[in-house]
């Protein structure tokens, strides 16, 4: 997957935690049912080798160790040169070519930049504005799961839990300044559209998973997205290398495209009119 892994910028939700203790852990001893990920600290050098510029933190699982998980998490990543975005008030800022990019990543809970909190996303946005050209909008968000392709247009719940509406959150980082919206969290790929001109990526799936979580039907279908932003954040071009996830979670080059033709369908049934399609060639086109 290196090879696809190319950019001036190079950005991913990191799900879960870089920690070398077990201390802290939000599931119970007897838990059947919880999930609390947290792989070694020295894993932080794996992900800048392969490329990773800028990772996430803004999701339900960067505390499943508690504050010393979050504050591990940081430390790793910070002494290989990766930039972190998500947690209450951060905003990411790389620079490249001269220009600034800004990253104000968010998530339905109060332990990350909160997206139900109404005031949070147009102040975060308007503070990255004052130091950065360019702000990009990550959003975890939405239902889980194979039935959760569609963006429904409202309020998401998954086993009770207010994960917001992707489409209003996305459609209002625009209308206060964000440049290009990308959101995962449902765990399978969603549409994706242009609202004023700028894309939107609804959900980008998994890029690759462990062993505990299912890799069939449109749940194994992942990719990369590649996005050229001018210097005053205008959408220049994009396009999507496909990627298939194995059983085990493993996730390698798919050279029969089956992403994009996914991607179009959700695309036009969800956006009509405003959907981002991808082309023959994995071009995304208006």
């Amino acid at each position: 997957m290196k090879g696809l892994l190319r950019g001036d910028i190079v950005f991913a939700n990191l799900e879960g935690t870089m920690t070398n203790s077990s201390s802290g852990s939000k599931c119970g001893v007897a838990s059947t049912s919880c999930y609390a990920f947290h792989v070694p600290t020295t894993f932080a050098q794996y992900y800048r080798a392969a490329g990773f510029t800028v990772l996430n933190s803004a999701n339900n699982h960067s505390y499943d160790f508690a504050a010393q998980g979050v504050a591990a998490t940081s430390a790793a990543l910070r002494s290989v040169g990766i930039v972190q975005a998500g947690l209450p008030g951060q905003i990411g800022y790389v620079a490249v070519h001269g220009v600034r990019v800004a990253f104000v990543d968010v998530a339905p809970y109060y332990l990350t930049n909160n997206m139900l909190v109404p005031s949070q996303l147009p102040a975060l946005i308007t503070e990255a504005k004052h130091h950065a050209s360019i702000v990009v909008v990550y959003m975890h968000t939405g239902a889980e799961g194979s039935s959760a392709d569609h963006v429904t247009k409202a309020n998401e719940y998954y086993y009770g839990e207010n994960r917001g509406n992707p489409y209003a959150y996305a459609h209002a980082a625009i209308d206060d300044g964000a440049d290009l919206v990308l959101g995962s969290g449902p765990h399978v790929w969603r549409g994706m559209e242009f609202y004023r001109g700028h894309l939107i990526v609804y959900s980008m799936g998994d890029f690759t998973n462990y062993d505990a979580f299912s890799s069939w039907g449109n749940l194994s279908l992942s990719g990369v997205v590649h996005v050229t932003l001018s210097s005053t954040g205008a959408f220049v071009r994009g396009s999507i290398d496909p990627v298939i996830i194995e059983q085990g979670g493993l996730a390698v080059p798919d050279s029969r495209h089956q992403l994009w033709g996914f991607i179009n369908g959700l695309s036009h049934s969800d956006f009509g009119a405003s959907a981002a399609l991808v082309s023959a060639t994995g071009q995304i086109e208006r």
